[in-house]
């Protein structure tokens, strides 16, 4: 389970290192391979091969009706390995679409990561948490 944020930046290769705390668990169970792709909120998302697979047999099965989602996530996934000092290449094709110039955000989601323009991911949790708790959480426990 990946959790937690992490404030990086891209290398002028466009190159990302991965937190040491990710690091050995990628390493370990997808062997350094991971599989980026864009995400509809203006984010990239960052799978470990193994949890890849996974997310793109459930995307390959969505009816007709969702073509472009198949696009979306499928025709926009690009496969990259860790390189020796634990770094990943984002393709500039993936940092455009992500506004992404240099400083950027990692997110830890569990089975995967969300890497966030830094700017753009402040100002999107700002105006989530300037809307208030959302009704799902209203009667959460803390």
């Amino acid at each position: 389970m990946f959790q937690g944020a992490s404030a990086l930046s891209l290398d002028a290769k466009g190159r990302m290192s991965i937190p040491a705390r990710h690091r050995d668990v990628l390493q370990g169970d997808a062997q350094g391979k991971v599989t980026i792709t864009k995400h509809p909120d203006g984010c990239l998302l960052l799978f470990p091969r193994p949890e890849w697979e996974i997310f793109r047999g459930k995307i390959a099965a969505l009816p007709m009706d969702a073509h472009w989602w198949r696009r979306i996530f499928l025709g926009n996934a690009a496969d990259v390995e860790m390189d020796s000092a634990g770094r990943v290449l984002v393709a500039p094709e993936l940092r455009a679409a992500a506004g992404m110039d240099k400083e950027v955000m990692l997110l830890g989601m569990g089975s995967h990561f969300e890497l966030w323009d830094a700017a753009t991911y402040a100002a999107k949790e700002q105006a989530a948490m300037a809307q208030g708790m959302p009704d799902a959480l209203k009667n959460f426990t803390f």
